[in-house]
């Protein structure tokens, strides 16, 4: 039989790698799930079955191992491991961005030797961009790097990096040497074993509680030339016209499987539990049905936006940038309302978590607040609107 047509656009490859990532969400990521949630730990099973498999070069070139394929399957495969775990989502996001960051660098000397790590599930990546002083606003970089001979030293702490103490590199970014302004930022990679690196963990975060969302500390770290992404100065174009696209859809689908997640779970709740009084099931009431239409109706159409930004990427036009942001703002806060009426329409049972929508609830909200948050999202749209300059 056919496969199903599927709302990102997929060809049949694509439906086998989504298949496969359906797979190793059920049979691996959903049964650590709860107790990734419970404990805050790094899902190590969930990440070591998707390097494995292969996942960790989905989006990387075939010559150098990777499968090849484009962002229509990264965002299927995100949604379907956020569906079973956020945190498992999150790091996959942030290891793919950062990978696409280095498959597009200009001059990182050991480019393909980390590309075919990564595409043989050895090397695991990811960014590193806000800085203590910058807050949310992680655009703005405090550090700027101070130039040594031939190399630069980078000292820096770098707050809210998804798999601090697990990521063999990190993509990270400060002021290039003598910058004259915030946007003159020097994009580099680093490594976690290096001299001049501690990570300092600590994540115990409300949702996501999996994603070890921790700091990183850097103290006369040296960044040789060949460590550079792109020469001195580039790196703001990278990360609004590489990092920012892949981030952004990334985190729409991770928030689109948590918004599925919270329906499957709500409509089985409503579909299996009753009254015993009249036997009658919680679905016959209308006030519920209401709540998970209004739930469906929303992901549905977050998700329709995500495929047009996605066709958009494919074939761009000078709005492409528009609706890269919206797709994101509209996932985030799509995964908020959702799962606010998941709770609401289960009742007693999801505050006891014998439902499972919980779960979903914290790890909804942790999206809305992730740099760059809703509110500044928001403002990133109406300035694009208005003809304004993002940052």
């Amino acid at each position: 039989m056919a496969n199903p047509p599927h709302i990102y656009g997929l060809d049949a490859q694509g439906h086998d790698f989504v298949a496969a990532a359906a797979k190793i969400a059920q049979d691996v990521v959903a049964k650590h799930a709860g107790d990734v949630d419970q404990k805050g730990r790094f899902p190590s099973e969930a990440m070591e079955a998707l390097a494995k498999a292969g996942f960790h070069g989905l989006t990387l070139p075939t010559a150098l191992g990777g499968k090849g394929r484009g962002p229509r399957d990264f965002c299927a495969v995100v949604e379907e491991l956020g569906a079973q775990c956020a945190s498992t989502a999150m790091i996959y996001v942030m290891h793919t961005a950062a990978s696409q960051a280095i498959a597009a660098a200009k001059s990182l000397g050991t480019k393909d030797e980390i590309l075919r790590e990564i595409a043989a599930g050895k090397h695991l990546t990811t960014l590193a961009l806000t800085e203590a002083g910058s807050r949310s606003q992680f655009w703005f970089m405090t550090s700027e790097l101070k130039e040594q001979g031939d190399a630069s030293l980078f000292t820096s702490t770098k707050r809210f990096v998804t798999s601090s103490e697990h990521a063999d590199s990190y993509v990270t970014e400060s002021r290039r040497p003598g910058a004259k302004g915030p946007a003159e930022l020097s994009m580099f990679l680093a490594h976690r074993k290096s001299q001049g690196v501690k990570v300092k963990g600590g994540y115990d975060g409300l949702g996501l509680r999996g994603n070890e969302s921790g700091a990183v500390e850097f103290s006369g770290y040296k960044v040789s030339k060949s460590d550079l992404l792109l020469p001195h100065g580039e790196g703001n174009a990278h990360a609004l016209g590489v990092v920012l696209p892949w981030f952004n859809i990334g985190t729409s689908a991770m928030a689109h499987g948590v918004s599925r997640a919270a329906i499957a779970a709500t409509t089985a709740h409503l579909t299996n539990t009753g009254f015993e009084h009249d036997k009658t099931k919680l679905r016959d009431l209308p006030t519920l049905r209401a709540r998970l239409a209004e739930m469906q109706v929303r992901l549905d159409q977050s998700r329709a936006l995500l495929r047009y930004a996605l066709d958009l990427i494919e074939n761009p036009a000078p709005f492409t940038p528009l609706y890269v942001l919206q797709c994101r703002y509209a996932a985030i806060n799509a995964a908020v309302d959702v799962t606010d009426l998941a709770m609401k329409a289960c009742g007693g049972a999801a505050f006891a978590k014998q439902v499972g929508v919980e779960r979903n609830f914290r790890d909804a909200r942790a999206g809305w607040v992730m740099a760059p948050t809703s509110d500044a999202s928001a403002d990133f749209i109406g300035r694009a609107l208005t003809g304004m300059e993002l940052m």
